[in-house]
């Protein structure tokens, strides 16, 4: 289960004063954020900045319009709902932490927020029956893809080389969301939370054929529950993350093949034999995680190394002390 999902609220449920509400707040938060991002380009590129500038006043001019529309429709009181209470909903990654980003990454980030935001104004919209509300929403997702181009417009004017074509960014930012987040997602569960059942099965037994049917069970049984689980918590039309399907299958595949990479091994007879071309194939499949980490997630390498390698044999050295035992 995945932890804070029961308590999180589907977009199909919400009633539009709180539709309203997560407007008001979403707009909120991007408008923090556009002004972060001027103030580390003020230095280098103070026209760019004084665009962010603008755009965080127009954010402030659109919560006008929506805590106006939400005081005639439903009064005064805004519930208290974000981006992290609804579920499958667009969360915004918290690069503005991150010191001496270029421009070419903020002008990344600033077109998926208005991209974001623009999806979200839209289907808003087609939930909403009341016709002020309706025009209202869908003149905000009129003026957010507006955002997107503009954002778009800022590296043109700043970067003298590898500027990337808008559908070549577009779609690598697709790829990442439909099929590397959660393949590797699926990677790292299989791959690590196998290694206990299996290893202390080996262990236990010393029967390679036993240890290959609970590693055979356990991987599939893991790649059934997270392919589903994928699938179904998120249906991609908030998030932007693309088809549930795919991303399920992802998630699936990825997930068995990471069990059954140290699992298979124990189809040799010979127990000592397959033990440790199993502990050699685990080293492979973390080393997998950790290049796919860096690779795709720009997680630095040594961190990724730490993370995966420590979890690893954690779980590793739990299998074989229980087996062991």
């Amino acid at each position: 289960m995945i932890p804070g999902l029961a308590n999180r609220r589907r977009f199909s449920d919400l009633s539009e004063q709180e539709i309203l509400a997560l407007a008001i707040s979403s707009e909120e938060d991007d408008a923090r954020i556009y002004r972060s991002y001027a103030e580390r380009l003020r230095k280098d590129y103070a026209a760019s900045a004084a665009i962010f500038e603008a755009m965080a006043k127009e954010e402030d001019t659109h919560r006008h319009w929506l805590i106006e529309r939400h005081r005639q429709r439903f009064g005064d009181t805004i519930p208290l709902i974000r981006r992290e209470h609804v579920a499958g909903f667009y969360a915004r990654r918290p690069v503005w932490l991150v010191e001496n980003l270029t421009l070419d990454r903020i002008r990344n980030e600033a077109e998926a927020m208005e991209r974001d935001a623009a999806a979200f104004y839209t289907r808003a919209a087609q939930r909403t029956e009341d016709a002020d509300t309706r025009k209202l929403l869908g003149d905000l997702a009129a003026a957010e893809a507006k955002h997107e181009a503009k954002a778009g417009d800022l590296a043109e004017r700043h970067l003298d080389e590898d500027a990337k074509d808008e559908e070549d960014r577009a779609a690598h930012r697709q790829f990442i969301l439909t099929w590397v987040q959660p393949g590797l997602a699926g990677l790292m569960d299989g791959s690590v939370s196998t290694l206990a059942p299996i290893f202390a099965t080996a262990f236990a037994t010393h029967d390679p054929w036993t240890t290959f049917l609970v590693g055979l069970a356990a991987s599939v049984g893991a790649g059934i529950s997270m392919g589903f689980t994928e699938a179904a918590h998120d249906d991609g039309v908030l998030s932007g993350r693309g088809s549930p399907v795919k991303r399920g299958l992802a998630s699936g595949i990825m997930t068995a093949l990471g069990g059954l990479g140290h699992a298979m091994p124990y189809l040799i007879p010979d127990f000592w034999t397959a033990t440790t071309l199993a502990i050699a194939i685990v080293f492979v499949e973390l080393w997998a995680i950790v290049w796919i980490q860096n690779r795709f997630m720009e997680t630095p390498f040594l961190r990724a190394t730490f993370q995966v390698v420590l979890g690893g044999a954690l779980v590793f050295a739990a299998g074989v002390l229980i087996g062991g035992g």
